[in-house]
C-alpha cells in the first residue's frame, strides 16, 4: 500500500502553514469519496492519516486555504486549493507539498 503525505509552506512569510484543514478524497465510480481528514501540524505537515496506506487510483487533496487566511486576517484569492493526482501501483510514498501565497500557489511531487 502507498502512503500519502503533504506539507504546506506559506511562501509569503517563509514559514510552515500550521492549522490548514486538509481533506483527502479518492475518485470512486459515483464521484469522490472522503477517506481522510486532517490539519497541518506546527511544521505544516500531515503525516499521520491512513497509516495502512492507499491502493492505486486517483486522489485529491483539498486544502481549506480561505478559512486559514481568514483566521490570520489575510486576504486570498483562493477559498480552497484542490490537487488531483494519480497513485501508481507499487509506489511506496507520495509526498504532495503545497507552496502557498495569498494570490498564487504551486505543487509538485516531493520525496
Amino acid at each position: 500500500m502507498t502512503k500519502i503525505t503533504t506539507h504546506v509552506l506559506d511562501t509569503g512569510t517563509g514559514r510552515p502553514a500550521a492549522g490548514v484543514a486538509v481533506r483527502l478524497e479518492r475518485e470512486g465510480t459515483g464521484g469522490p469519496v472522503v477517506i481522510g481528514l486532517g490539519k497541518t501540524d506546527a511544521d505544516g505537515r500531515v503525516n499521520d492519516w491512513l497509516p495502512e496506506g492507499v491502493e492505486a487510483g486517483t486522489y485529491r487533496l483539498i486544502f481549506a486555504t480561505g478559512a486559514w487566511f481568514a483566521a490570520a486576517k489575510r486576504e486570498t484569492l483562493y477559498p480552497e486549493v484542490a490537487i488531483l493526482f494519480r497513485v501508481e501501483q507499487g509506489a511506496a510514498h507520495y509526498h504532495v507539498p503545497l507552496l502557498l501565497a495569498p494570490f498564487g500557489y504551486t505543487t509538485y511531487r516531493g520525496s
